[in-house]
Formats: structure tokens, sequence, C-alpha cells
């Protein structure tokens, strides 16, 4: 407020030095005009001169020429008296309307001064009101910045702490799933180990049924020896035909058994020229269940071979399987070990009679290399 004070004061600093200055003038001209108006000269008798030209008239004219001329003089002086009067109050009327001039001016002064005053006062109400405008606009654009501030911390916060608990979220997941695959690949270890155990156990309880049903049969066959010696022509007839049999079939075995040597197109040959499809069909299957279980190790290499014996019962239960010649590579050795361990079975091999079986698969040799086990 003090500026626009100090700016008005110096707006009518002016308008009254002129008004003072102008009234000043006014009565200076006023003082002017009444020092410098004439002063008639008194009146004098105008009846001297004739006085002097009637001194030799009578006597009584010349008291009536003297009361003439002292009417006249008379008359003057009043005249003059009124002429004075009519002077004076022209004068008045001059200066009484330069005097309502110089008021008219002054209030003229004054009311240009008031408003001027009023005016810098509205220009200083309304700079006070756009100030006070102003400042309250910048409080509340200080006060829309600080609470965006605040808001983008906060959100920033928020973001942050969703981010950890994504993370921890994240981890915790990770942490149940390793732990359930883990569980997942013990339980199929637990699973195989008590299979392959399972299995020896069957092995076990068959073979002790075997030996039983063969003693059991041997038994028999020596009862119906005994007993039945009028078929004796019959029986020799069928032995005559076994023996047939059995020739064919151990030269399907001795082929079979070249098979398993590491001459492959010599096995083939062999095979092809004693026709044994059902061997060579089993031969390929078990490599290919072999190789569903193999797990190739990081040292295995194209060029590679070893030599695993494979025992079986006849149900095709897998025994045992050991290495009869090492690759070089005892990672490699023991993967294909355990690939023939984890096939568990081959149900196909009921397929093959009992002799057939025991000559040629009850303990069977076979040769694994990376690219037969399908790589």
């Amino acid at each position: 407020m003090r500026p626009y004070d100090r700016s008005s004061s110096e707006k009518l600093f002016w308008p009254v030095v002129w008004a003072v200055g102008l009234h000043a003038m006014l009565f200076a001209f006023l003082f002017v005009s009444f020092s410098n108006t004439p002063e008639l000269p008194p009146a004098r008798p105008v009846i001297k001169a004739t006085l002097y030209q009637l001194q030799s008239q009578s006597q009584a004219t010349t008291q009536t020429n003297q009361k003439i001329a002292g009417e006249a003089a008379k008359t003057s002086a009043q005249r003059y008296e009124v002429e004075q009067l009519a002077q004076k109050k022209i004068e008045q009327e001059r200066l009484a309307a330069l005097a309502q001039k110089a008021a008219q001016a002054q209030s003229a002064a004054e009311t240009r001064a008031a408003q001027a005053r009023k005016q810098a006062e509205e220009k200083a109400a309304q700079a006070q009101k756009q100030a006070a405008q102003a400042q309250k606009q910048a409080q509340a654009k200080k006060e829309d910045q600080a609470k965006q501030a605040a808001e983008k911390l906060k959100q920033a916060e928020v973001a942050k702490i969703k981010a950890a608990e994504d993370a921890k979220k994240k981890a915790a997941e990770d942490a149940k799933k390793k732990a359930a695959e883990d569980a997942k690949k013990k339980a199929a270890e637990d699973a195989k180990k008590k299979a392959a155990e399972d299995a020896k156990k069957k092995a076990n309880a068959d073979a002790a049924k075997k030996k039983a049903a063969d003693d059991a049969a041997a038994k028999q066959k020596a009862e119906a020896n005994k007993k039945q010696k009028a078929a004796q022509e019959a029986a020799k007839q069928r032995q005559a035909q076994e023996s047939a049999r059995k020739a064919v079939e151990d030269k399907k075995a001795g082929a079979l058994a070249e098979l398993l040597s590491e001459d492959t197109q010599y096995q083939q040959t062999k095979a092809d020229t004693v026709g044994s499809q059902v061997a060579g069909n089993l031969d390929d299957l078990i490599v290919r269940l072999v190789s569903e279980q193999w797990v190739r190790p990081p040292s295995a290499r194209n060029g590679m071979a070893v030599t695993v014996l494979i025992e079986m019962l006849p149900d095709g239960t897998i025994t045992n399987a050991s290495v009869t010649r090492s690759s070089g590579d005892p990672a490699f050795d023991a993967s294909a070990v355990a690939a023939v361990r984890n096939v568990g079975r081959v149900r196909e091999m009921q397929q093959l009679d009992r002799k057939t079986f025991d000559s040629l698969y009850r303990k069977r040799s076979a040769v694994f290399k990376p690219e037969d086990l399908g790589l």
C-alpha cells in the first residue's frame, strides 16, 4: 500500500500548487486593480469664471448666478459620487466574478484531486487484490505441486513395495516349484528303486517257482516214463520231431549269437540266411526301449561302444545288467547300464518258447552306441 499512497500524494501535489498559485494571482490582480483605480479630482465650481465675468453686473444678478453655480456644483458633486459608486460596484462585481472563477477553479482542482486520489486508491486496491489473488494462486500452485510430488512419492513407494512383494512371491513360488520337482524326482527315484527291488524279489520268486516246477516236471516225467511204456514209440517219434526242431533252433541261436558281435553287417547277413525275424525284432525292441530310458551324459561322443550283458527271466523281467566291454568312458558305460535296468521288463519275451529263451535271452549281450540310441 505505501508505494501506491506515495504516488497518489505526488499526483495531488501539482494540482494543489496550481490552485494556490491561481488564487495568489487573482488576489494580486485585485490588489493591482484597486491600487491603480484613478482618483477623480475634487469637484470645483464651474461658476468661477462666470463670477469673474459678471463682476460688473448687479448684486442681484450676482447672487442669482452664485446660487445657480452652487446648484450646478452640488449637482456635479452628486453625479461624481454616483459615478464613483457605480465604478466601485463594477469593480466589486469584477472581483466577485474573479473570486467565483478562482473558487470554481479551486473546486475543480479539488474535484480532480479527489478523483485522482479515488482512482489511485482504486488502482491500489485493485493492485492489492491482484497481488493477493496472485499470491493465492501461487500458494495453490505450490500446494498442488507439493501434493503431486507427495502422490508420486507415494506411488513410487507403492510400486517398490509391490515389486518387493512380487519378487518375494516369485521366490516363494520358485522355491515351492523346486521343492515339488525335487519331491517328484525323489518319488520317481524311490518308485524306480522299489520297482527294481520288487522285480528282483519277483524274479527270485519266479526262479524258485521255476525250479520247483522243473523238479515237479522231472518227477512227473520219470513217473510218466515208467507208467507209459506202451507209448514209447510215440515218444520216440515226438523225440525225433523235437530233435529236428531243436536243430533248426540251434541254427537260429547260432545266427542270433553272431548278431551280438561287433560286425553289424555280418550279423544281418547271417540272420537273413537263417530267417530269424523274431529274434531280430526283439533285438530292435530292446534297443528302442533302452534308447527311451537313456540319458545322454555330457561326455558321450559318436564312435563309442559299450557291451552290456543283460540277464532276464522268461516273462521278460530284467534281473541284472553289467558291462562286459567298456567304451573307455565310465559315464557312458554307467548311463547304458542304467538305461537297461530302467527298462524293467520286456513283455514280448513271453512270445518265445522256453528253450529259445533259455538259449538266446536268459543272458544276452548287446552293444550300445550313442548313434544307436537315437542320437
